[in-house]
């Protein structure tokens, strides 16, 4: 039986969500095939006509996972143009700090794991990466004043994010809500500085 291109569609979208909340949970090593097409509710046989491989999926979801990150941070610049910064650390170091591991952000998640990939995922991951810190920089001002040596609008977003990731990642490692808490609180201070 033949499938229609968009049921190929759906289903390879059905997969990739799926192994995104798998690798998220499990991380690359805890993830098998099967607990992905358990997860995504097809066969091996499907899995294996949209991916050759884990390795293959572990980047499709990475991708995704980092471009929807991208596409998060540009709907609250455009509800917000003045004000997106503010919501969306809060939003981060709140609604993404305590979801399902599952459901957070590709950021901290994930990129332990690139950190061991392959080159060609390493590679991807960068040039995904790269969109994100030019989004968040689209969005920050200017540095105000002329005279001082301040660092670019990117330079400024790759702080942002990096500890907005690192603040998530010790805020969900710690079993105190209290200190997770602190954690966040103190983040989100020094983000918004």
């Amino acid at each position: 039986m033949r499938y229609s291109v968009e049921h190929k569609q759906e289903t390879k979208a059905k997969v990739v969500a799926a192994a995104g909340r798998v690798f998220r949970e499990a991380g690359f090593g805890g993830a098998s095939i099967d607990t992905l097409t358990k997860a995504a509710g097809v066969t091996n046989g499907a899995f294996y006509g949209h991916f050759k491989s884990k390795s293959e999926a572990f980047r499709t979801a990475v991708l995704s996972g980092l471009d929807e990150l991208r596409r998060g941070i540009a709907t609250f610049k455009t509800r917000d143009p003045r004000g997106w910064l503010t919501a969306f650390v809060s939003f981060y170091l709140g609604y993404k700090r305590t979801c399902d591991l599952g459901d957070s952000c590709a950021l901290p998640s994930l990129s332990p794991d690139v950190m061991r990939a392959d080159d060609e995922t390493r590679d991807a991951y960068t040039a995904e990466l790269t969109l994100v810190i030019e989004e968040v920089a689209r969005g920050l001002p200017e540095d105000g004043d002329p005279n001082a040596r301040a660092a670019s609008r990117e330079d400024r977003a790759i702080v942002l994010l990096a500890m907005l990731s690192g603040g998530v990642t010790l805020a969900r490692a710690v079993s105190d809500p209290v200190l997770s808490e602190r954690i966040a609180r103190l983040v989100a201070h020094a983000a918004l500085k």
